[in-house]
């Protein structure tokens, strides 16, 4: 049996994601493996943080003769045990790891302008006796209810006058009516 250390491909649509595996050769991409070694995600923006392989089992593999597919070379030759980016790949790690640092926001491109509102009376105001304020809203009460019993007093005096006394309405009220 010929053994190949390649990758397998998972994840979703425009969101690749790669295990790397050692295969039998004769196995499809996707099917049955021996061994995974470790993983590829090239979504993640920090270029040395997307390997991460598994040192001792690939030596294992190598060591039993297994053959490295062109893309997993690569990836080996970078991120293996004597790898050209091991130390941009643990500052890599330690960035992705470590807490997120947003920058500052700075002034708003855009600000409303405020409604200029009067500040509440309670507020600004010192407190009042609640008896007074009881006798003040009756007085109020009081007083819209007169000042409505007035009116509707004179619309029945001037509905009144412009009646005749045998019914029939007099110029003024029709002129009144046309008026409205």
């Amino acid at each position: 049996m010929s053994v190949r250390i390649r990758m397998k491909k998972l994840g979703r649509k425009h969101r690749p994601f790669f295990r790397i595996c050692a295969v039998d050769n004769r196995a499809p991409r996707d099917g049955r493996v021996l061994e995974e070694l470790g993983t590829y995600d090239p979504m993640i923006a920090e270029t040395d943080a997307r390997a991460e392989l598994n040192s001792e089992r690939f030596s294992y593999w190598l060591g039993v003769g297994a053959q490295m597919s062109d893309k997993v070379k690569v990836l080996f030759k970078k991120y293996g045990p004597e790898g050209t980016h091991l130390q941009a790949r643990d500052a890599a790690l330690a960035k992705r790891s470590g807490p997120k640092v947003l920058p500052e926001l700075g002034a708003p491109a855009y600000v409303p302008k405020a409604e200029e509102t009067p500040a509440p009376a309670e507020e600004s105001a010192p407190p009042v006796d609640e008896s007074a304020t009881q006798k003040e809203a009756s007085e109020s009460v009081e007083s819209t209810d007169s000042a409505a019993k007035e009116s509707e007093a004179a619309n029945v005096e001037s509905t009144a006058s412009a009646t005749t006394e045998d019914g029939g309405v007099s110029d003024a009220a029709t002129e009144e009516d046309k008026s409205e």
